[in-house]
C-alpha cells in the first residue's frame, strides 16, 4: 500500500503526528489501496507559520524568478507523469487513457501557462500621480477536491505562488496521491521552505486551517454546503474566499440546431469522468416538439459509453471514487424511478453488480424543472431532459436552478446563440460546441462560488491593489 502518513511542512516531510487516520479505495475493485493521516491543529499551526515565514522573501521576489519555479515544478511532474495518470485512474475512476490527458498533461501544461501569463502581468502601473502596486494577498489555506486532483491543485497554486502568495495545502483524502507527487515536484525544484506546505486530512483538518487566524485567505473547490460554512468563518474573520462549487449545468437546444451534435457534447459532458465533474452539463433542455427525437438520439447513444475497469482501452466510462458516492447517486436514480421518470437508459437496474463503485450512465426525460434532478447536483452519470417552449422558458428553466457555474447553447447560427448566451447567469457558456479556452475565467454565480480560475484572472485573485500617492513633481 502506498501510505500518505507523512505532512509536507517548511520544506520537509515530517512524520504525522496525530492517530487520525482514513483509507483509499481502488474505484474498480473496492479494495483498500492506501493509509491517509489527518493533520491536527499542531501540525495546521506548523504549516501555516512556515508559510507566513516564507511570505515577505518570497512576495518580494521577482515574477520572473517566481515563473522559474512555476516551470520547474512542471518538468517535475511531468517525469512522474505515467505514475500519477496511474494513480489517479484508480483512485477516481477516470479511464486511463483520459486521466493522463486530462488529469496529468494538461495541469502540466497550465503550470507553464500561468508562469508565462505571470510574467506579462503589470504588478505596477501609473496613475495620474499614483503608483498602483500589485500585492499578494499573503498566506492562502488552498482546499481541493478528489475529482480533478492534480488540476484544481494547479489552478489554485499556480496563481497563488505566481501572484506572491505563499500556501498551505489541504488535499482530499480521498485522492491524495496527486498532493504526493506535487510535494516531491516543489521539493526538486527547490522552491524555498515554507512557499508551499501540505497537510493531508479531512473536515476536521479543513477546518483547523480555515479558521486558523495566520491565514489571510481561503480558496476552496467543493460542494456548496461546505463553501457556506467556509464563507461564514472567513466572513467572520474578514478573510478574502474564493469560492468554486457546485453546478447544475444545462444545455439549451434552440429549434434548428444541430441534434445530433447536441447529443453527442450533451453526453460526453455529463459522462466524463463519470459524472465526477462540477461543470458537467447535466441538463439538457429541449424544444418541446422535439422531445421524441431527442429521445431516440439518446437512447441510441448511451450504449457506446461501455462501462468498466478504467484500466482496459475500450472504457468509456470509469467507476466511481466510492462506495458512499456510488449509493448517493443510486440514491437520486432510485428517487427519479419512483417518480415516474421517462426512463430513456440506465437506471438502477443496469447498474452493474461487484465491488467497483460503478453506476450505469443514465438518461431521464420529461423531468419537470422543480424535480429534485433537475435542481439538485447528482455528480454521477445522469443526464435530466427537460422541454421548453420557447427562448424566455428555456431560460428561465435554465436559470432556475440557482446554480451558474457552466451552460451550452445550440443554435441555427452562432449570433442566436451568442443572444442567449448573454441572458443566462453562469460563468462560462459555450456557443455551438465551441471548445474550452484555458486563459478565459472560470468560476460560477449563485450557489456555483465566487472568484474566478484561469488566466491572468486566476493570478488576480490572490492579489490586492494598493495606491501610493507620488508627489506631484515625481510623478
Amino acid at each position: 500500500m502506498n501510505d500518505y502518513l507523512s505532512h509536507y511542512i517548511d520544506g520537509a516531510w515530517r512524520p504525522a503526528a496525530g492517530q487520525g487516520r482514513s483509507t483509499v479505495d481502488d474505484s474498480a475493485t473496492g479494495q483498500p489501496v492506501a493509509l491517509v493521516a489527518h493533520a491536527g491543529s499542531g501540525e495546521v499551526n506548523q504549516a501555516v507559520a512556515a508559510a507566513r515565514a516564507a511570505f515577505g522573501a518570497w512576495s518580494g521576489s521577482t515574477p520572473a524568478r517566481r515563473a522559474g519555479y512555476l516551470r520547474a515544478i512542471a518538468a517535475a511532474l511531468e517525469a512522474r507523469g505515467e505514475a500519477l495518470a496511474q494513480a489517479i485512474s484508480r483512485e477516481v475512476g477516470m479511464p486511463l487513457k483520459l486521466a493522463r490527458r486530462i488529469q496529468v498533461e494538461a495541469p502540466v501544461a497550465a503550470w507553464r501557462q500561468s508562469a508565462a501569463i505571470g510574467e506579462e502581468l503589470a504588478f505596477a502601473q501609473q496613475v495620474g500621480h499614483s503608483l498602483v502596486t500589485q500585492e499578494a494577498v499573503g498566506v492562502v489555506a488552498a482546499i481541493t477536491p478528489w475529482n480533478y486532483p492534480l488540476h484544481q491543485i494547479t489552478a489554485k497554486l499556480a496563481a497563488a505562488l505566481m501572484a506572491g502568495c505563499t500556501v498551505v495545502l489541504k488535499p482530499s483524502e480521498l485522492a491524495p496521491a496527486a498532493a504526493r507527487a506535487l510535494g516531491e515536484a516543489v521539493h526538486e525544484a527547490l522552491l524555498p521552505p515554507g512557499v508551499v506546505n501540505i497537510v493531508f486530512g479531512d473536515g476536521a483538518s479543513g477546518a483547523d486551517l480555515v479558521g486558523h487566524p495566520g491565514v489571510h485567505m481561503v480558496s476552496f473547490t467543493g460542494s456548496t454546503a461546505v463553501g457556506r460554512r467556509i464563507a461564514a468563518v472567513a466572513g467572520g474573520q474578514l478573510k478574502r474566499v474564493a469560492l468554486e462549487l457546485g453546478g447544475k449545468s444545462a444545455s439549451i437546444a434552440l429549434p434548428g440546431a444541430d441534434a445530433q451534435r447536441v447529443v453527442r457534447h450533451a453526453l460526453s459532458s455529463c459522462f466524463l469522468n463519470s459524472g465526477q465533474t462540477c461543470s458537467a452539463i447535466t441538463r439538457l433542455i429541449v424544444p418541446y416538439e422535439d422531445y421524441d427525437h431527442y429521445r431516440e438520439l439518446l437512447a441510441a447513444a448511451v450504449p457506446g459509453f461501455v462501462v468498466g475497469d478504467p484500466g482496459q482501452p475500450a472504457t468509456r466510462l470509469g467507476p466511481l471514487v466510492s462506495a458512499g458516492q456510488r449509493e448517493r447517486v443510486l440514491a437520486m436514480i432510485r428517487v427519479a424511478e419512483e417518480d415516474g421518470l421517462d426512463l430513456i437508459a440506465g437506471g438502477s437496474a443496469a447498474t452493474p453488480a461487484g465491488p467497483g463503485h460503478f453506476v450505469a450512465p443514465t438518461v431521464f426525460g420529461q423531468v419537470a424543472p422543480d424535480a429534485p434532478l433537475a435542481r439538485e447536483e447528482v455528480f454521477g452519470p445522469v443526464l435530466a431532459v427537460l422541454t421548453h417552449g420557447g427562448e424566455d422558458d428555456a431560460l428561465a428553466q435554465a436559470n432556475g436552478a440557482g446554480y451558474g457555474l457552466a451552460a451550452a447553447v445550440w443554435a441555427a447560427d452562432d449570433d442566436a446563440g451568442l443572444r442567449l448566451a448573454r441572458r443566462l447567469r453562469a460563468g462560462q457558456v459555450d456557443i455551438n460546441g465551441a471548445p474550452f479556452n484555458p486563459r478565459a475565467p472560470f468560476g460560477g454565480f449563485g450557489l456555483s462560488g465566487m472568484g474566478r480560475e484561469g488566466g491572468r484572472y486566476g493570478i488576480e485573485e490572490f492579489l490586492e491593489p494598493r495606491a501610493i500617492q507620488m508627489p506631484q513633481a515625481a510623478a
